[in-house]
């Protein structure tokens, strides 16, 4: 079974820093694009920033020159270093992944979701 397993959420001040991580696990060839979007309460869902297998990367305006998407390809693994966050960074954030199978087919998965909270 595959799955995206999130970790690296929690609670920060203002200014503070955390690194979130996204590991697909299961019959996985490999990953193409990775993402991560964030869902705040009673907002819709939105792209934070994506990566492709090449490393080109899409960053929402609200957080360039804050966050930093990267991944392993080695790992299928993607992660996201935020910096100087701000309290408007509040929300679930969520690891989206389109994967290719050991059978070669390509479908897209959600992680389950980790909390992130930027409060003084």
């Amino acid at each position: 079974q595959v799955q995206l397993v999130e970790s690296g959420g929690g609670l920060v001040q203002p200014g503070g820093s955390l690194r979130l991580s996204c590991a697909a696990s299961g019959s996985i060839f490999n990953a193409e694009t990775m993402a991560w979007y964030r869902q705040a309460p009673g907002n819709q869902r939105e792209l934070v920033a994506s990566i492709d297998r090449l490393g080109y990367t899409n960053y929402a305006d609200s957080v360039k020159g804050r966050f930093t998407i990267s991944r392993d390809n080695a790992k299928n693994t993607v992660y996201l270093q935020m910096n100087s966050l701000k309290p408007e960074d509040t929300g679930v954030y969520y690891c989206n992944a389109d994967l290719y199978s050991e059978r070669r087919l390509l479908q897209n998965y959600w992680g389950q979701g980790t909390q992130v909270t930027v409060s003084s």
